[in-house]
């Protein structure tokens, strides 16, 4: 068997001849190989901490909305009360009219209320009062706990997304400045060498 045909016969291994592809996937600037790196740790960040920080964030609102809730269901409660006098007129626009009711405990008392206007005097108004007695708002609602977690965990998750993008944009702004100057000082070397070819 001839030497040209043996498989120990010297040359390139196959597919790796003179005409095969340099290898792109080498970065060879520092600042590529961090740049690289970079993307992949925000990249993770934003696939791994981004759902982590919206459901962390959101359950955390809910449950404390949640015991704000239970409290003031506990706290709070409705009474039927009247008014001492009649609602001025006017508008459209509630306002807010002198109202009068006896409490659970059999003692008067008195606050105000919003009211239509031109209301008569001595109409029932339904009022939430708290247990001293104070004319409060309505207790907030499980609605309003599961809106309070949506709220945070969206707002979470827009956080990291752009803390996210203003780290990588501050990162490649810097690098790039970097870049820009050292091929602006490489030039400055190479340039009289390069422009010195072509002089007569």
């Amino acid at each position: 068997m001839s030497a040209q045909g043996s498989p120990s016969s010297s040359g390139p291994p196959p597919g790796r001849g003179d005409d095969a592809p340099p290898d792109t996937a080498c970065l060879r600037r520092a600042s590529d190989t961090f740049e690289c790196w970079l993307r992949r740790v925000l990249l993770l960040v934003l696939v791994v901490g981004m759902p982590a920080a919206a459901v962390g964030a959101g359950l955390t609102a809910y449950h404390a909305s949640l015991r704000t809730v239970r409290i003031q269901a506990a706290d709070r409660h409705q009474v039927t009360a009247h008014l001492t006098r009649k609602a001025d007129g006017g508008d459209w626009a509630k306002r807010p009219a002198p109202v009068r009711w006896t409490g659970p405990d059999g003692v008067v008392r008195t606050g105000t209320a919003l009211v239509s206007p031109g209301t008569a005097r001595g109409a029932a108004v339904r009022l939430w009062v708290n247990r001293e007695g104070t004319v409060t708002g309505p207790p907030t609602t499980t609605l309003n706990a599961t809106a309070d977690g949506w709220l945070m965990g969206g707002m979470a998750a827009f956080g990291v997304a752009g803390g996210s993008y203003a780290a990588w944009a501050g990162v490649r702004r810097v690098l790039d400045r970097r870049r820009y100057a050292q091929w602006d000082a490489e030039w400055v070397r190479v340039e009289p060498r390069w422009s010195a070819r072509f002089r007569p």
